[in-house]
């Protein structure tokens, strides 16, 4: 048997590894080598050094701090909500109860629909909330656009997030909540001294990728509010897609915003990886 996976290996793997490596090795390393040059394509690319990360910093408009900082509250708001809510939904549907399975299949169903359709259908549901409320609409205070994408971003990554909790909590063996419960252990302490520490790995995968989707998030962004009122909501990607598409000359710029925002992105989900690896438990 191992002898056939060894020759059978290279057959598998390679059209996978190519594929892999033209699609997304080879840009990468050309995106990073033109962060470093002015550029309209990449055949008449100029070498100006540092000059486009020093702009990115000294842009007197500050849009990527802005952005930034945006970003990091939204991304932290979402994790919390995300996954409180969607391991209590995990907690309730695992219950003996009836209609568990319809509802799981109808809180997952959001996430299927594209972020495009998803943002202008909250914008329409939330404006006309705002409407009956006398205000204009979303991008009247960058406060309604923070909270329309915290709930947008809540309602499509929920049932997702559930389904993995589920089967987190569905593989704790039974004889465990069996011995706490003669044990005269409370529900409460139950759910945080055997629950929660036997669905570490589960919560490992769910804030990795709710930190990771709500910090990469652009379509959603751009449809929801398209960074009004003036950059106020305006979030990393969307900032990167401004620059480039938007700004003659400063393409390069929004290629160094991107390869930073790569760095940034993969060194937070990289501690938080570490941080709940840590504290899972062996079974």
């Amino acid at each position: 048997m191992n002898k056939s996976l060894k020759k059978y290996f290279p057959v598998f793997v390679l059209p996978t590894l190519i594929a892999f490596i033209i699609a997304f090795v080879a840009p990468f390393i050309m995106g990073v080598g033109l962060s470093f040059t002015k550029f309209t394509t990449v055949t008449n690319a100029q070498f100006v050094g540092l000059d486009n990360y020093i702009k990115i910093f000294t842009d007197p408009n500050h849009d990527f701090l802005n952005a930034l900082i945006f970003t990091t509250l939204f991304t932290i708001v979402s994790i919390i909500t995300v996954n409180i809510i969607a391991f209590s939904l995990a907690m309730l549907l695992t219950r003996k109860m009836k209609g568990t399975n319809f509802f799981r299949s109808v809180f997952f169903l959001p996430n299927l629909i594209g972020g495009i359709v998803l943002g202008y259908i909250w914008q329409l549901l939330i404006n006309g909330v705002l409407d009956m409320l006398v205000i204009s609409d979303i991008t009247k205070s960058s406060t309604y656009g923070f909270w329309g994408l915290v709930i947008l971003n809540n309602w499509q990554l929920i049932g997702y997030m559930m389904v993995i909790y589920i089967a987190g909590i569905q593989n704790i063996p039974g004889d465990l909540i069996e011995a706490a419960a003669i044990d005269g252990a409370s529900k409460t302490k139950t759910l945080f001294k055997i629950t929660i520490p036997m669905v570490m790995p589960s919560i490992t995968i769910c804030m990795f990728l709710t930190l990771t989707n709500s910090f990469k998030m652009f379509d959603q962004n751009l449809a929801l509010t398209g960074g009004a009122p003036g950059k106020s909501t305006q979030m990393l990607a969307l900032d990167i897609y401004k620059t480039f598409y938007g700004r003659i000359g400063w393409a390069g710029v929004g290629q160094a915003k991107a390869v930073i925002f790569f760095i940034i992105v993969a060194l937070i989900a990289f501690l938080q990886l570490r941080a709940t690896r840590s504290k899972e438990v062996e079974q």
